[in-house]
């Protein structure tokens, strides 16, 4: 394999998630808010993150303690995404799931580190959470590791 035909093929590779900058294509259920309306609706590293596929510095997200019984839902819409019966340490500096609420999220591969990835978003809103990695402890063996900004915690009564 020649540089060129390498190259011409890793860009064909990228070229699908060139495409798919906008969040997937509306649902029904789906919220759908201008550029505008998300701006005010969010704070400034809520935006980066749920609008513009950011990510948070590690260790930063006081989510990353709690231990508390409660539910994680989208801090875009409010839709629940996690139980935290879900949550584990990951030790990788993000609040981390082995598994999602039925129906809550939605995935794309993404190719932006040039190696794909899975990326998941608010099945509601589309906003950005994170990245799914085969790396998570048993039953599913998967880690959804979620930037805490994207989150927020809803603690259990009682």
């Amino acid at each position: 394999m020649t540089r060129r035909s390498f190259l011409s093929a890793l860009a064909a590779l990228a070229a699908p998630a060139a495409a798919s900058d906008a969040p997937p294509a509306a649902s029904a259920g789906r919220l759908q808010l201008s550029d505008a309306q998300w701006r005010e609706r969010l704070t400034p590293e809520q935006y980066a993150v749920l609008r513009r596929e950011g990510t948070e510095r590690p260790f930063t997200s006081p989510l990353n303690d709690e231990k508390r019984k409660g539910t994680y839902h989208c801090a875009g819409c409010g839709l629940a995404l996690f139980a935290s019966a879900m949550k584990f340490d990951s030790g990788t500096g993000w609040p981390s799931f082995f598994t999602t609420l039925p129906g809550a999220v939605g995935t794309r591969t993404d190719f932006k580190l040039i190696l794909p990835r899975t990326e998941y978003h608010c099945a509601r809103c589309g906003g950005h959470h994170g990245h799914v990695f085969n790396d998570g402890p048993p039953p599913t063996g998967k880690r959804y590791c979620n930037n805490g900004v994207a989150l927020n915690f809803v603690a259990e009564a009682g």
